[in-house]
């Protein structure tokens, strides 16, 4: 997997693991968890060679670096962002069932260093329970944000949904600077369509909006700089767009715009036609209503 392993204490790489021991345990596990790392390159992750592993060594644990996995359905791929403090098994196979193909990319995208979690330290682990639910927050953060990335990708208009994803990915990474908020993530205008459910050429499109409304740029450096102030709920809600805009931008929102438009013209209409029935109601006898309306129809009496 790598070159030579490092040994390190588990508590001094990823101090925020012990946060549920009080002081004495914390002691005593940061002496006893001793894992080895590995150092990854940049560049795609051949996981076949750690087929081997079984089933009680815990995982991977991200020190530092970027980690992507991309699931592969037929000719749509959706990625995944992993970073410091993640958990990952990737020797676990991607469809156990196999009615649906699905085929998994991972890849290193900055240097990175990972813990081996393997069977002795699941053993020594017994003793420090907090620590175990500490890993089990970690990957239940981890669903989280799977699902936040699902609901972005759902948003109408791949401009609205990069900048939501970028002020997702701030929350983890970004940092603060005089002139906005920086996301130190060298991402690819693929990858990004892959976390956002479009095209690149769409994504391409979609930024140079962004850059041009002066709300997401790319640094020379590769991260971005997002600026303003975070979407709200009214802002990434499904709405029409405003008169005057661009058609092909909310070519989406059409639909349910004529949709309204034509039930607000129903309800106000309705009253009309209620006050007709009525005036003429009023001006027939009893039962010539009814008369009238099979006669309209093509009812008994029409049909003798």
């Amino acid at each position: 997997m790598s070159r030579t392993p490092d040994m390190v204490r588990l508590l001094d790489v990823d101090p925020d693991l012990g946060g549920l021991l009080n002081d004495s345990r914390r002691e005593h596990a940061e002496r006893e968890l001793v894992v080895r790392t590995h150092r990854l390159p940049v560049g795609p992750w051949d996981v076949s060679r750690l087929a081997g592993a079984t089933a009680d060594h815990v995982g991977l644990l991200v020190i530092d670096g970027i980690l992507s996995r991309e699931l592969v359905v037929a000719d749509h791929v959706s990625a995944e962002l992993l970073g410091p403090g993640d958990l990952v098994r990737p020797w676990q196979p991607t469809s156990r069932t196999g009615l649906l193909p699905v085929d998994a990319v991972w890849t290193v995208l900055s240097p990175m260093t990972v813990a081996v979690l393997d069977r002795r330290f699941a053993a020594e682990m017994t003793r420090y329970p907090e620590i175990t639910a500490a890993l089990f927050d970690r990957l239940s953060e981890r669903s989280l944000r799977l699902a936040t990335t699902q609901a972005i990708s759902q948003l109408t208009r791949v401009d609205r949904r990069l900048k939501a994803l970028f002020w997702h990915l701030a929350e983890r990474w970004g940092r603060v600077s005089g002139d906005g908020v920086i996301v130190p993530l060298a991402l690819t205008h693929r990858i990004l369509g892959q976390l956002v459910g479009a095209r690149r050429p769409t994504v391409s499109t979609a930024l140079s909006e962004l850059a041009e409304r002066e709300e997401l740029t790319r640094r020379p450096d590769g991260s971005w700089l997002l600026r303003g102030d975070p979407p709200d709920a009214e802002s990434l809600a499904r709405k029409p767009a405003p008169s005057g805009q661009a058609s092909a931008r909310g070519q989406d929102l059409m639909r349910p715009a004529r949709r309204f438009e034509r039930e607000a013209q129903a309800a106000e209409a309705e009253p009309e036609v209620v006050s007709a029935i009525d005036r003429l109601r009023d001006a027939l006898e009893p039962g010539e209503l009814r008369e009238l309306l099979d006669r309209r129809r093509g009812g008994p009496e029409d049909a003798a």
